[in-house]
C-alpha cells in the first residue's frame, strides 16, 4: 500500500522530522487546464538528517542536485495556463523520482564524475526510508491528482533542464522533446518548437526517453494519457528573467498544440 504525506509525517519516521519540508510542492492548486505539469527534479533540499550528503554547496548548485530553472518554469507555466503544478522538494540525488526504486540511479552514487559520499554503503532501512517518505509521497500526489480528475482528461507535461555542456561536448539545442514515438502532443509540440527554434528543437534530444523514465510511463500508460517530457537548456531558464520569457513562449504554444 502507498503511502500518503500524512503517513510519512508521522513520529515514526527514519528520515523526515517535524522541521524538514514536505517532499511535495504543489502551484496553483485546483487549476481548471487540462494539463498537469511535473517537476522530478525542480528541489535541491536535502533533508536535515543526511546532512550534506558529504558535498560542497558549489556542487548542490550543479545540475547533478536538480533541473536548473524548473521550479520558476512550472509556477509562471501554472499561472498562465490555469494549470497544477506539483514538483518534488527534494533533491534528486537523495531519490530520483524519475527512476523506479531499485533501478541504477535511483540513489546514485557517483552522478557526472561526483561521488556522493552520503549514498555509498546505504542498508536496506536507509533506502526504504528514502522510497516511502519523499519517493513515495511524489507519486501519490500526483495520482490522486489525476483520480480527481475526469478519466482521459488529463495531459501530461514533465518539466526538465538540461546542461549547455556535458563532459566537455557543447549541447547545441534549445528545447527538446523526449518521446517514444506514441505520443500525438509530443509531435505537436516538436513540430512547434521547430517552427521557433529549427533544429535547435531536439528530437529526442539531448536524452531519449525510454526505459530509465518512471513517471510519465508511471501516471500516462495505465490511465491512456498522452504526455509531453520537455528539456529546457538551463542557461536559458537560469534567472527569472529567463524563466519568464520560457513561459511566454511555452504557454500559448502548448494552447496551440492541443487547439491543432
Amino acid at each position: 500500500m502507498s503511502k500518503s504525506w500524512a503517513d510519512s509525517a508521522s513520529p515514526s519516521n527514519l528520515l523526515l522530522g517535524q522541521d524538514d519540508l514536505s517532499p511535495v510542492v504543489v502551484a496553483n492548486p485546483g487549476g481548471r487546464s487540462p494539463f498537469l505539469l511535473l517537476g522530478d527534479h525542480a528541489g535541491r533540499t536535502i533533508p536535515r538528517g543526511l546532512g550534506d550528503l558529504g558535498l560542497t554547496p558549489a556542487a548542490m548548485d550543479r545540475h547533478i542536485a536538480w533541473d536548473i530553472g524548473v521550479a520558476g518554469l512550472g509556477v509562471r507555466l501554472a499561472e498562465a495556463l490555469d494549470a497544477v503544478f506539483i514538483r518534488q522538494a527534494y533533491s534528486r540525488l537523495v531519490i530520483d523520482c524519475n527512476r523506479r526504486p531499485g533501478a541504477a540511479g535511483s540513489i546514485p552514487e557517483v552522478s557526472d564524475e561526483v561521488a556522493i559520499p552520503g549514498n555509498a554503503g546505504l542498508g536496506a532501512a536507509e533506502i526504504a526510508a528514502r522510497h516511502d517518505e519523499i519517493y513515495l509521497p511524489y507519486q501519490d500526489a500526483i495520482a490522486a491528482e489525476l483520480d480527481r480528475r475526469a478519466p482521459g482528461a488529463t495531459l501530461l507535461v514533465s518539466l526538465h533542464s538540461f546542461t549547455p555542456v556535458f563532459q566537455g561536448q557543447a549541447r547545441p539545442w534549445r528545447m527538446g522533446v523526449l518521446h517514444r514515438g506514441d505520443s500525438r502532443l509530443s509531435d505537436r509540440v516538436l513540430a512547434l518548437l521547430r517552427r521557433e527554434f529549427g533544429e535547435a528543437a531536439g528530437d529526442n534530444q539531448p536524452y531519449r526517453m525510454d526505459e530509465v523514465d518512471n513517471t510519465v510511463p508511471l501516471h500516462a500508460d495505465p490511465r491512456g494519457l498522452d504526455y509531453l517530457e520537455l528539456e529546457v537548456r538551463q542557461d536559458l531558464i537560469a534567472d527569472p528573467d529567463g524563466q519568464a520569457w520560457a513561459a511566454s513562449l511555452l504557454a500559448p504554444l502548448l494552447a496551440e498544440a492541443v487547439q491543432a
